[in-house]
């Protein structure tokens, strides 16, 4: 499932142990795993084969550049939901042909954006949107395709903020609206909409719910053309899930042994087929490095103070996820196996794993069952490759932090660490001129000698 492991005791991404990362790219420090990031791409596009599906990766779920340059490498076209992120496909190197572009609130600027760099599909979501998107291709002169985003209503039975599917959500349109729509949209010259485009929700841990939208969004397709419609493109989204509990997940493969043959007839006639994977590519590629700042004992309560919080991983407090979260050192007699085993190890005892913020919801695990911790301590937080670094914020005017990518025994910083210059880069202070310089400590956790992050065994 991913390239994390311990050896001799100690953590290691791919050949590179991760300490040595920490040391010299500081902490909190996102680490991704580029021979990770490679596997799950193949497999799905092994899975789903039979449908040759353009396999566009979700940029919201880690947009960072060398990561999408990777998976275009690799065939990779993406997915994105904005005129930032579509700026980051086309600098990694993906033609906007590739690009699909979702999103319920697309500006007229993000719209001429797409329509002028020749996206691939343009996802509609609503009618009031569409018209606007009339408007504009014809102003320009350009003609685009288009997918109609349907609601299904199908549960997928995940978090409530990433339940997409059913009727009472700002996504899509209905199935009874969406009839409505191709009889009085379906026709327009410019922006020609030819297509349906389905994402339930994420993350999906069963496959019922995805074998329910299918045969909705086929019985629709098969209406449409009889009504005299071209369908020719089916977007399934993604949603598939990531292993952040061992066994939770089904495999990419599961998931399209149940899909995969009720598209293959329809694909014979000339459908193309679409996918939108995020965290099942990117999820388990890449973990958390965060240090213990102090150990702290409250009435019967044990925390572990640490330098990432919810400014850094944002899941846990605004999700409740589970993260599982293992010390990148543990003495001889923790070291784990499995993470199954875990729960049977003597020695452990509850304790809560928290950040920095000025935040009583500012946590990155309640009453979890670690072993002794010490200040200095390494903390790996796993599946954090997915919607991590993505909705990190500088709460706290906390500088974002780094990003590395490790290619075997290799690694590369892809995103240096934030300085507190860069946190005030952009605002203009009272009466204009230059905001000042701030000399002193200027890039925290730059280093584990030096800086917001150090080893505080060291300092």
């Amino acid at each position: 499932m991913d390239d994390f492991a311990y050896k001799d005791g100690r953590l290691h991404c791919e050949q590179v142990l991760v300490d040595a990362i920490a040391e010299k790219a500081g902490t909190p420090v996102y680490i991704y795993s580029a021979r990770t990031l490679r596997s799950h791409l193949r497999r799905l596009n092994e899975a789903f084969a039979a449908l040759k599906p353009l396999v566009c990766f979700s940029v919201k779920s880690c947009a960072n550049l060398s990561v999408l340059k990777l998976l275009a490498e690799e065939g990779a076209g993406m997915d994105v939901v904005s005129g930032g992120e579509l700026a980051r496909a086309l600098r990694a190197g993906v033609p906007a042909s590739k690009c699909v572009f979702a999103g319920v609130g697309k500006t007229d600027a993000e719209l001429e954006q797409a329509l002028r760099a020749g996206i691939g599909l343009l996802n509609v979501e609503s009618e009031a949107e569409f018209e606007n998107l009339s408007v504009i291709a014809k102003r320009l002169g350009i003609r685009c395709d288009c997918a109609l985003r349907i609601n299904p209503d199908v549960d997928p039975k995940t978090h409530r903020y990433t339940s997409t599917g059913k009727k009472e959500t700002k996504f899509g349109v209905d199935l009874e609206r969406a009839r409505a729509f191709f009889d009085r949209y379906g026709r327009d010259e410019f922006a020609r909409l030819r297509g349906l485009h389905l994402h339930i929700g994420s993350p999906i841990y069963t496959i019922e719910p995805y074998i329910e939208s299918v045969k909705k969004a086929l019985a629709l397709k098969d209406e449409l053309e009889r009504a005299g419609f071209t369908i020719d493109a089916l977007d399934l989204g993604g949603g598939f899930g990531a292993d952040y509990t061992t066994g939770q997940t089904p495999p990419v493969a599961e998931y399209a042994k149940a899909i995969v043959p009720m598209l293959v007839p329809h694909h014979a006639r000339g459908l193309r087929m679409f996918l939108e994977p995020g965290r099942t590519i990117v999820g388990n590629a890449g973990i958390l490095l965060t240090r213990v700042l102090y150990m702290k004992t409250s009435g019967d309560k044990r925390f572990a103070i640490c330098d990432a919080g919810m400014q850094t991983l944002l899941r846990p407090s605004h999700y409740e996820a589970f993260h599982f979260i293992w010390p990148a050192a543990p003495a001889a007699e923790f070291i784990p196996e499995s993470r199954t085993k875990i729960a049977t190890m003597p020695g452990l005892s509850p304790c809560d794993v928290v950040g920095p913020i000025c935040e009583s919801g500012d946590f990155l695990a309640i009453d979890r069952a670690l072993p002794p911790l010490a200040r200095g301590d390494l903390l790996a937080v796993f599946t954090a490759g997915a919607y991590g670094m993505t909705m990190a914020s500088r709460y706290n005017s906390s500088p974002l932090p780094a990003e590395v990518l490790v290619h075997g025994d290799r690694f590369e910083v892809v995103r240096r660490r934030e300085s507190y210059d860069d946190l005030m880069a952009h605002e203009l202070p009272l009466g204009g001129g230059a905001a000042p310089r701030d000399g002193a400590a200027s890039t925290p956790g730059a280093g584990a000698r030096g800086g917001a992050s150090t080893s505080p065994s060291r300092r």
